[in-house]
């Protein structure tokens, strides 16, 4: 992989939005305790804006991207935003129903073995 031209935060945070997904670095902590970092990265605000924004509801992706754009005042593809939210499927955090033309989601409730234990 290679970053081509003036190398800019942008370009670095898609790098490694790109490793994240591939399944991080070797020797990283592990991801079950993620709801407590505390950087300021895209995909943790965006798991801060899921659970304080859309609990107790239905969402489409569309739904939290303009969300995300209003709150931090930052444009993110809906490519990146299917692909986070399509993460915290795979970690137990959100269910999705419907079909990949429009997925629906909704946060698990906090009581669910598995989100319990994102906490500790």
């Amino acid at each position: 992989m290679a970053i081509e031209g003036r190398v800019t935060r942008d370009k670095v945070g898609k790098v490694l939005d790109y490793i994240e997904l591939m399944g991080g670095v070797e020797g990283s902590p592990s991801n079950t305790n993620f709801i407590h970092r505390s950087t300021n990265n895209r995909f943790d605000k965006l798991l801060s804006l899921v659970l304080t924004h859309f609990p107790g509801r239905t969402f489409i992706s569309k739904d939290v991207q303009k969300a995300y754009k209003s709150i931090y005042e930052d444009e993110v593809p809906l490519s990146t935003i299917s692909t986070y939210l399509s993460r915290l499927v795979d970690r137990g955090v959100l269910t999705r129903d419907g079909s990949s033309f429009e997925w629906k989601y909704t946060v698990k409730s906090i009581g669910s073995p598995k989100t319990s234990s994102l906490t500790n």
